[in-house]
């Protein structure tokens, strides 16, 4: 009876813990997108570049933000 207790609260200690892990991940990346998003959208205003809004390139500014924004520009040049 005691293993099974010390199981539980053992399960729920790293289910916390992964968790507040993957919280954090996501907050990053939901940052990374918002500032990615409104640095495509001033550039592809201004008429700098023409960068389309599909999956692949969502990933890529949502991983790399500015860096991956600026990945998309030079790519786009080529």
């Amino acid at each position: 009876m005691i293993n099974v207790l010390v199981f539980l609260i053992l399960t729920a200690v790293v289910g916390y813990l992964i968790m507040k892990f993957v919280w954090r991940i996501i907050k990053f990346l939901a940052a990374n997108t918002i500032i990615g998003l409104i640095l495509v959208g001033v550039l592809n205003f201004l008429g700098v570049t023409h960068i389309e809004l599909n999956i692949l390139n969502l990933l890529i500014i949502a991983v790399g933000g500015i860096v991956g924004v600026f990945i998309l520009v030079i790519l786009s040049w080529l």
